[in-house]
């Protein structure tokens, strides 16, 4: 079985997010319960090279993960990396208590493609106990999770390319889920809250719903920051490059705010707001006590206040390193303006201690 929930405890991973237009690093240590930030790193990765969550170029990704590690200094070497939701197969499974972890492998692989849609031979499966079954006395709880092989196989090479080694490979949403663990103790959040973490990246927009602390939905939509780069490239003629610089530093024409910054926070208002109708709509919820903003595209100045005033909702941008102490090599001020976008590098770097 090739783990894709690294339940083994791995010593030290740096946690590395490959998404679809950057790669991020992140190294935390622990010292009398504190995280502290050892370093960190982002790389923007070549156009296309990841497309939709797989992995496209791996020479290329394998190039800016090499650059993550120079520009970070870290001596680690050990990476826990993730694969996205949408690209694993999770079912819950009631199976006997009293099997070993070896007698539990041998039935899963056994009884696994009742399961899997996929020949059995193309996908790498894991299990993970979850607790006593509610259902049945003697029975436990067993959550299987299963990944197309080639999904995994494209990130471990383009991290082995980078002279790196593998350890974990995670899921994202259950990245999201550790990292939300810190931010329900800054906002002081009660243990039955339901909160809506809302990931808008450059491409992809993904929403994640958390009730006591774990994950109850999760739903990708092909939305994000790009399309105000697009839009900035077609009104103004500018390269891919360029627009990308001015959208990040300014320096365009007086009507870009009202004609084309505007109407696209309205639209992120819009995207946050259909996502989460399509979470009530199926389920049994109909509303959330929170919503955290991560993602580059959520510290845009503004948008926290639109979509609290819009959607009547309390709203945050998210800040997992808010309570960490942070190394004097690490540069703090790029560290906040990056740290919305961080959130499943931190979950992944968190594999170090649970």
């Amino acid at each position: 079985m090739l783990g894709i929930l690294g339940k083994k405890k791995a010593t030290q991973v740096l946690g590395l997010d490959i998404s679809s237009t950057t790669v991020k690093l992140l190294e935390l240590s622990e010292s009398g319960g504190q995280y502290r930030v050892e370093s960190y790193a982002v790389s923007s990765l070549p156009q296309d090279a990841v497309i939709e969550k797989a992995v496209n170029d791996i020479d290329g990704v394998t190039n800016a993960v090499r650059t993550v590690v120079a520009q970070s200094r870290t001596k680690l070497k050990n990476v826990a990396a993730a694969v996205a939701g949408s690209s694993v197969i999770t079912k819950m499974i009631d199976m006997s208590s009293g099997l070993s972890d070896d007698d539990m492998e041998m039935q899963l692989t056994l009884e696994a493609d009742q399961y899997i849609p996929y020949p059995l031979e193309e996908v790498a499966i894991d299990f993970e106990v979850q607790g006593p079954s509610r259902d049945s006395e003697g029975r436990v709880e067993v959550l299987l999770a299963a990944c197309r092989r080639e999904t995994i196989e494209a990130r471990v090479s383009a991290i082995e390319g980078a002279e790196l080694s593998p350890r974990i490979m995670d899921v994202e949403a259950y990245a999201m889920e550790r990292a939300f663990a810190l931010l329900q103790d800054q906002l002081n959040l009660d243990e039955d809250s339901t909160v809506a973490v809302v990931d808008i990246g450059a491409t992809m927009t993904t929403l994640s719903v958390l009730h006591n602390s774990q994950t109850i939905y999760t739903r990708e939509q092909l939305f994000g920051g790009k399309q105000l780069t697009d839009e900035i490239m077609r009104r103004y003629g500018l390269p891919l490059e360029e627009a990308g610089l001015a959208k990040k530093q300014g320096g365009l024409p007086d009507d870009y705010e009202p004609e084309v910054l505007e109407p696209f926070k309205e639209a992120v208002v819009q995207q946050v707001a259909r996502s989460l109708q399509f979470f009530f709509s199926s389920s049994q919820y109909n509303d959330v006590d929170h919503i955290i903003l991560a993602g580059g595209v959520s510290s845009m100045e503004g948008l926290q206040e639109l979509v609290q005033d819009k959607l009547g909702t309390p709203t945050t941008v998210a800040n997992p390193f808010a309570g960490m102490a942070i190394s004097s090599r690490v540069n703090a001020v790029a560290l906040a303006g990056d740290a919305p976008a961080m959130m499943i590098a931190c979950g992944l770097a968190l594999r170090s201690f649970n």
